[in-house]
């Protein structure tokens, strides 16, 4: 096995399963997709660890891999079936749509960095995944053309109601991302069900917050 595979199964074994996730299609998602091809080469190394993982290419904001146990409670709750339509905003290099890929049917991924938009298709072409595709868009602009989604994931933390992302949304489609509206943040899903939403919330989580749904700047006197 080599050293890349073996901190892929560290990081499934030692972070991912004591953090009660029990969906086999995630857990062996997570062990065939290799996180260090969506990282910068001189932060390999750190590809496996517990942390949200910059992976910025010299963009206007920071752009970062979250947590690979956030992503891994976020999908066993989405129940992504494999004829399911996905929506994964700010995918920053791919790596959570990756993994989606091999949980869905279709998946359609959007990111606002460019660069990080050709990376993550140099990834996806790399690996063979053909049921995935990416887009430069901001993350509140999601992706109408490819609509309406079963499941919409977020990497990331939105501080406002993602109000253009929830009308995306399928009639029964659940949308998962950190909510940090509040304090703490928290991971939570909302549902489409005639014609409304509910949300309910799941785990503290703090992740950095996706370009494009940060809180508006407050005027200070």
């Amino acid at each position: 096995m080599s050293g890349f595979s073996t901190a892929r199964q560290k990081m499934v074994d030692g972070q991912v399963r004591p953090s009660d996730v029990t969906d086999i299609r995630i857990i062996d998602a997570m062990l065939a997709v290799p996180r260090e091809a969506f990282v910068p080469q001189n932060q390999r190394a750190l590809a496996y660890l517990d942390l949200d993982l910059d992976v910025s290419e010299g963009g206007a904001a920071k752009r970062f891999l979250i947590k690979p146990v956030v992503t891994a409670k976020m999908l066993q709750t989405a129940e992504i079936k494999d004829t399911d339509n996905v929506l994964v905003v700010g995918c920053a290099s791919g790596y959570s749509a990756a993994v989606i890929a091999k949980l869905a049917g279709k998946v359609t991924a959007t990111e606002s960095d460019p660069s990080l938009v050709a990376k993550a298709r140099d990834a996806f072409a790399e690996l063979g995944l053909g049921n995935v595709t990416v887009r430069a868009a901001s993350a509140a602009e999601g992706d109408s053309a490819n609509a309406p989604y079963d499941v919409i994931v977020l990497n990331g933390a939105t501080e406002i109601v993602p109000e253009g992302l929830y009308r995306q949304l399928k009639e029964g489609g659940r949308l998962l991302g950190v909510f940090a509206m509040t304090q703490p943040q928290r991971a939570t899903i909302v549902t489409h069900s005639h014609d409304d939403f509910g949300s309910r919330a799941l785990f503290d989580a703090a992740v950095p917050v996706l370009p494009g749904l940060e809180r508006p700047a407050a005027f200070v006197f």
